[in-house]
């Protein structure tokens, strides 16, 4: 039996919590490709591909024998499509995730997503067994395992919409755990290192994915999460404040009802009871306006080159890396092979390892989205259009989420600039600046676009429109497994000129906060004509007050 609202109101920091850390073991682990990498070479998937053009070898060693398997570019070339495919699924599935929970809420998407997650490891664990005759089900598995990972993650993107003004902030926990997830894999390489068996590894993993099952099955309720303009979220308090008494100060601090909102609260209830259809449809603008407005459209051009930049190089890390120490010889002796082998083991490690930083960086953008929220005017005193004399002018709600958004958007484009600047130098120790400053923008760009979203659209379109600006990217992402065989083929190894142009096309992402910063000088001038129209207009009902009662007197001295 599902909790009620209520319910999941009181067990809203639990689910935050664990939320946070199955989005870190159990989301997108898949993009720790270079680590997963290393142990699949190492298993001998694909391995049967190297007849000819063998470029190295990785040993499996065991207590009773020791494989040897050969690799080769066409081992990484088709196992680098597998990263292709599941990190597209984990960004295109969020379309048709966005409209069924919408529709559903989130609670029966997150049950079937850790099933297909613990499905996609124990299927990875089959397919070591015998790698040879198996090997093209790892396909299947990375195509699960992107798919159930987005489930979790995206089913935590609403659970934010319960913690009212730190709402942002929550988000970006969120999306930080969702970031930090790369780390899981070097985390996993390090254990097969010891010599843990690597079937034993998926197994013990698939086992932990039924926790994240049973533990949504208990707490995650049936229906979506309210946002706190939604008037669910002040009914859904305040009907727990009235089951437990003694946390009724607790509960009306959250909310910050007075009684004059209670009765606004009331005649709101009251009037949803029943709406007709043409408020209803005022009330939210339709979807078709939300998906063409210009935000909207720029969000995902910015968001397109950011995830293409961003997945080119997590895929072709490890094979950069290497050029970086070998400069493309063409027969490098064995001392320069192996100090490269040892090198792109330890990258990857690196690499995922600064992943944690996303746990740092995403609730720095959130609280860069939600600096001065507080100090701005609440819905419903706005709403009604009444103020206090005495109390100084509040911030306008809209245009200061509008400022937060371009400072978060200015910030994150430069960063990626200087990420693209650092990729074009040829120095392998420099190159752990370049891994921090991905992390960085990783974490940024997805906490600024879900803010922004949240900021600027209904609440019942978030879902939606997140989808379809993630499918949008991921498509366009698929390039960078043409991009890796360009680079792997023609230009033979040699990134240079691919990041170049990589570097230029990130340049587009300034014209978002640009057009972010024209659509805020309109509001604020539409703003002021309505304050100075509002200002005439009570100057003339003054004067013609004034009037009336000069003549009324001039009557009553008459009379006398």
């Amino acid at each position: 039996m599902a909790p009620s609202l209520s319910q999941a109101y009181g067990r809203r920091w639990w689910m935050a919590v664990t939320s946070i850390i199955e989005n870190l073991f159990f989301s997108a682990v898949l993009l720790g490709w270079g680590s997963l990498l290393i142990m699949l070479k190492n298993e001998g998937f694909y391995s049967h591909l190297c007849t000819e053009n063998v470029t190295e070898t990785h040993s499996n060693v065991s207590l009773t024998e020791q494989t040897i398997w050969l690799s080769c570019i066409e081992q990484e070339e088709i196992l680098n499509l597998g990263f292709t495919i599941g990190s597209f699924i984990i960004s295109a599935a969020t379309l048709p995730l966005g409209v069924l929970m919408d529709k559903f809420g989130p609670r029966p998407i997150r049950l079937f997503g850790s099933s297909c997650f613990a499905l996609s490891m124990a299927l990875i664990a089959v397919a070591s067994y015998d790698p040879k005759v198996l090997s093209a089900i790892i396909f299947i598995a990375v195509s699960m395992n992107g798919f159930g990972g987005i489930c979790l993650t995206f089913t935590s993107l609403t659970l934010p919409n319960m913690f009212g003004n730190v709402r942002s902030t929550i988000l970006s926990l969120m999306i930080g755990s969702y970031a930090s997830s790369a780390v899981t894999f070097p985390g996993v390489k390090l254990i097969y290192d010891v010599g843990v068996s690597f079937s034993v590894i998926f197994w013990v993993w698939a086992g932990f994915a039924c926790l994240v099952f049973l533990n949504c099955f208990i707490n995650w309720p049936g229906e979506s999460f309210p946002g706190p303009e939604d008037i669910r979220y002040t009914t859904m308090v305040k009907l727990r404040s009235e089951v437990v008494d003694q946390k009724m100060t607790e509960e009306s601090s959250f909310t910050q009802e007075t009684p004059k909102e209670q009765n606004v609260t009331k005649q709101q209830l009251s009037t949803d009871e029943a709406p007709s259809d043409g408020t209803a449809a005022q009330r939210s603008p339709r979807f078709y306006r939300s998906v063409c407005s210009p935000i909207f459209l720029w969000s995902i051009i910015t968001m397109a080159m950011t995830q293409l930049r961003v997945i080119f190089f997590m895929g072709a890390m490890n094979k950069m890396l290497e050029f970086l120490v070998t400069h493309g010889d063409p027969n490098p002796s064995e001392e320069l092979v192996k100090e490269a082998e040892e090198k792109v083991n330890i990258s990857p490690s690196i690499f995922g390892t600064l992943q944690l930083l996303c746990l740092v960086s995403c609730p720095l953008i959130g609280y860069i989205m939600d600096w001065r929220m507080k100090e701005c005017e609440d819905v419903v005193n706005s709403a009604e259009g009444e103020k206090s004399p005495s109390e100084p002018p509040k911030r306008d709600r809209k245009i200061q989420k509008l400022t937060n958004a371009i400072r978060a958007f200015i910030l994150t484009n430069t960063l990626l600039v200087i990420f693209g600047i650092i990729s074009l130098i040829d120095n392998l120790p420099v190159q752990v600046v370049s891994f921090v400053l991905h992390t960085a923008v990783r974490g940024f760009i997805h906490s600024c676009c879900g803010g922004l979203y949240a900021a600027v659209y209904p609440t019942n379109h978030f879902g939606t429109l997140t989808g379809l600006q993630s499918m949008i990217s991921a498509v366009f992402a698929l390039l960078q497994q043409p991009l890796f065989m360009w680079m792997l083929g023609p230009l033979k190894g040699d990134p240079y000129w691919i990041n170049l142009g990589l570097l230029v096309f990130s340049l587009v992402g300034f014209l978002l906060p640009g057009y972010l910063f024209y659509h805020q000088r309109q509001i604020i001038k539409e703003k002021a004509a309505r304050h100075s129209l509002s200002m005439s207009q009570s100057a003339q009902e003054s004067n013609s007050l004034n009037q009336t009662n000069d003549s009324a007197k001039y009557q009553t001295n008459g009379n006398v």
